[in-house]
């Protein structure tokens, strides 16, 4: 008893303390050894492997980039990691995006994988650029019957129907796949909504979204979407089976969501295990006799 009245009188800048080590401690110990805590895939994840894997070579993949910098923390590894296994299946990587700067963002996952670490990969031939086009919802009624009016030149100037990624596309059903990293409108809901749909099977889509979209985004896995990434948690999965179907030791940029992880892992323990201590000297309180 004399425990839990301790516990009770417990100056709350302990438990600051307490909480700064536990989100202090495992960034010092990934950042000393270089380390990872491991992760285990759910389903949802692993059908976005699958979904990508199950691809033949050189099949395109239309990749939306539709989140910006805000959103990075929990979006861009796994776009990174997304594209490094479409780069690794040898896949043709079709980019747009339908946020302002998800185009820069696309850009700069395409410099940071591709260029980097696949420089075999031509641009215009095994992966392309098309940029930021305004319109939302528009934009997707136009690439269900012309793909070519709706992204018109890449974000060099380029025509569509002079690069060669592009020669036989005619509508978004010649992609076999879409993979969209979204952080809301407009994004996966609406890809599901308006494509997904209107290509009645055609087309597959796997999804990345943040934390507070994801409860939107269930109910569509598995019948229309064939994967789902849900934040920072989700990447971490995905990054793992890439990594472990990859092989060799990954580059400190194909960790990033593992590493983003372990902080919360400690942070979430703790505040389970205060919450348990909290209902203990609760019931503790009710059980001594009151004076």
């Amino acid at each position: 008893m004399n425990f839990w009245l301790r516990l009770d009188s417990m100056d709350r800048r302990w438990v600051f303390l307490m909480m700064g080590l536990a989100v202090a401690i495992p960034i010092l110990w990934i950042g000393i050894t270089g380390r990872t805590f491991p992760e285990t895939a759910t389903p949802a994840a692993r059908d976005v492997f699958r979904a990508i894997d199950s691809l033949p070579e050189g099949s395109r993949v239309l990749f939306g980039f539709d989140y910006d910098p805000a959103s990075s923390g929990e979006l861009q590894p796994m776009a990174t990691s997304l594209m490094r296994q479409c780069a690794a299946k040898k896949l043709r990587i079709v980019c747009i995006a339908l946020w302002p700067l998800g185009g820069n963002l696309a850009q700069e996952t395409l410099a940071e994988v591709v260029r980097s670490d696949f420089p075999t990969m031509r641009e215009g031939v095994d992966f392309v650029n098309l940029g930021y086009q305004a319109g939302n919802e528009g934009v997707m009624k136009v690439v269900l019957t012309d793909f070519k009016k709706a992204f018109p030149v890449d974000s060099r100037g380029q025509p569509s129907n002079d690069i060669e990624i592009l020669k036989d596309v005619k509508t978004v059903s010649d992609f076999p796949l879409i993979v969209n990293v979204g952080a809301g409108y407009p994004g996966n809901k609406e890809w599901i909504q308006y494509v997904i749909s209107a290509c009645q099977g055609k087309v597959k889509m796997v999804a990345g979204c943040t934390g507070v979209s994801a409860p939107q985004l269930y109910p569509y896995y598995p019948v229309q979407l064939a994967g789902l990434l849900g934040a920072i948690k989700g990447a971490a999965e995905y990054e793992s089976l890439v990594n472990e179907a990859m092989g060799g030791v990954p580059a400190p940029k194909y960790l990033e969501a593992q590493r983003r992880m372990a902080p919360q892992l400690f942070g979430h323990l703790l505040m389970v295990s205060l919450i348990l201590a909290g209902n203990g000297i609760y019931f503790a309180g009710k059980r001594r006799p009151q004076r």
